[in-house]
């Protein structure tokens, strides 16, 4: 448990009893947040097929779903996908979100820490991620957690009426020993 203000917050690995849950809070953080890729509809997952992601991240050993639980909710979420090829089976790309109630609170260090003591454990070597150049208080937690800017994909997205830069984001874990 981590003590962020007030509340407790609880980061733990989601199981398949999650998924409607989980499911619920990325809708809701598509609604309430530009940041996310995903518009307010667009997500048509269903309760089936996250229960369904949520298990392969059991079955493979490069994939993880962190959740941040506070005052009993589900109220963030980071999910670490590592590549299917032996080629870049050691490289994990992250997706995270929080609400926004919920910012600022140290959620988004506890789960990128945890992340990062899950990745160390099961032999990832790179964290990748991308992010808008506009969302200035992630890219600081990023940059905090030692993520380097590595390249930029320019106006790569259409938000709100504009068309925003992507920036390329990574962290080096160290050498990785054989793990075959």
């Amino acid at each position: 448990m981590k003590e962020t203000g007030q509340e407790k917050v609880r980061i733990r690995r989601a199981w398949e009893g999650d998924a409607e849950d989980l499911l619920r809070l990325q809708r809701r953080l598509d609604r309430e947040t530009a940041f996310m890729l995903l518009e307010p509809g667009e997500r048509t997952t269903t309760v089936r097929q996250e229960t369904e992601q949520i298990r392969r991240s059991f079955d493979t050993g490069n994939r993880t779903i962190l959740v941040a639980e506070a005052s009993g909710r589900m109220v963030g979420y980071l999910e670490a996908r590592g590549g299917d090829y032996r080629r870049n089976r050691h490289t994990a790309s992250i997706n995270m979100g929080i609400l926004q109630e919920f910012v600022g609170r140290g959620i988004g260090t506890a789960l990128m820490s945890e992340a990062e003591r899950w990745a160390r454990q099961h032999g990832i070597h790179r964290l990748e991620l991308t992010v808008m150049e506009h969302n200035e208080a992630a890219i600081s937690l990023y940059k905090k957690m030692g993520f380097a800017i590595e390249g930029r994909r320019r106006e790569s997205l259409f938000v709100e009426g504009s068309f925003v830069d992507e920036l390329y984001m990574a962290k080096l874990l160290g050498r990785q020993e054989e793990h075959e």
